[in-house]
């Protein structure tokens, strides 16, 4: 059963609609709640998709006045003439691309029936009513909580599942151990996924800057998950007797311990290629089982080479990548300190 709990965006929707309701009727306007009812209909998850929605329903309104206003006046105020409204409004409404603002639109077009007639003060009225109902769901949108501790959060874990990945990729190299279930992928998938959600809905709340960097490193992390998924099969192939094989593990651990939002790529990669030249100094296989091996040893090595040229085109934010950088010292240490 879903817990109950009033969130910010319920608070928003309550006071917006008595707040434009309280203004509507203080200005004594014509069908007073309908300015609430926009205002609910505009209140949206981001501030970006706010503006947009607003001036969809501001746009589709106007329309909708427009063939109102002419329906009802040639037609009558009749039943079949809010059929052949319809039928011709909304077809306009999407073709002008504010299909978002058909629902409010209706509310106001039934207005005009309700009065049975059309004048300048009418007009007026209504909009009046629109101007409040989306100024307000505007006001209430110009607040929207921050997400980046979140993201900071996830970014933590998604990085102790890479850690935990590499470590496991070691032992069983180095001990043959594959007691391992594999469940920090999934939970990889899964921040990445959720991460990529909420970076979107963060870049669509600012609107003088366009911070995409939680996007872009979350994006970074989904290639470089690929990479990790795509040499599984090739690790469990591997004979743990096999020297490179003990020196490969020993590299794993070093990069499982070098899993953070800053750029070490280079490093690595210098490491990996001296890595790829001792094995070109082996010799020679001598048997099916060995090439087997060998093959194995450079498709990783390949792979891995991947994995850190996709880090090193990421570019790090420095103050980020301290905050992130505190939080995983501050586990470690709490780690040392329980065990």
């Amino acid at each position: 059963m879903p817990k109950w709990r009033i969130g910010y965006r319920t608070l928003k929707t309550a006071v917006g609609a008595a707040l434009a309701i309280f203004i509507a009727q203080f200005l004594q306007l014509e069908f007073f709640v309908s300015a609430g009812i926009i205002t609910v209909l505009c209140i949206s998850i981001t501030k970006k998709e706010s503006v947009r929605a607003s001036w969809e329903r501001i746009v589709a309104c106007i329309i909708g006045l427009g063939y109102g206003s002419v329906i009802f006046e040639v037609l009558g105020y009749h039943p079949m003439s809010i059929a052949v409204l319809f039928l011709l409004f909304i077809p306009t409404a999407v073709a002008a691309g504010v299909k978002k603002g058909v629902v409010t639109s209706v509310v106001i077009m039934l207005h005009l029936y309700t009065y049975g007639n059309v004048s300048i003060a009418i007009w007026i009225n209504e909009i009046f009513l629109i101007t409040i109902g989306v100024g307000v769901a505007l006001v209430m949108n110009m607040y929207m909580p921050s997400a980046e501790k979140i993201l900071i959060c996830k970014q933590v874990k998604l990085e102790e599942c890479f850690e935990k990945i590499w470590q496991e990729y070691a032992s069983f190299l180095r001990y043959g151990d594959n007691s391992w279930d594999g469940k920090e992928i999934a939970e990889v998938s899964s921040f990445i996924e959720e991460g990529k959600s909420l970076a979107m809905k963060n870049i669509d709340n600012h609107f003088l800057r366009h911070d995409d960097y939680f996007y872009h490193y979350f994006n970074m992390r989904e290639k470089q998950l690929d990479v990790i998924e795509s040499i599984l099969p090739f690790i469990s192939t591997l004979d743990r007797t096999v020297i490179q094989g003990e020196k490969m593990a020993g590299f794993m651990e070093e990069l499982s311990q070098a899993v953070t939002p800053g750029n070490t790529a280079g490093y690595f990669l210098i490491r990996l290629n001296e890595l790829r030249e001792e094995i070109k100094q082996m010799e020679l296989p001598k048997s099916r089982a060995e090439f087997e091996i060998r093959s194995s040893l450079f498709y990783i090595l390949h792979e891995i080479e991947e994995y850190l040229l996709i880090k090193k085109m990421f570019k790090p934010d420095p103050k980020r990548t301290r905050t992130v950088s505190g939080k995983r010292l501050n586990r470690d240490h709490n780690r040392r300190d329980t065990n």
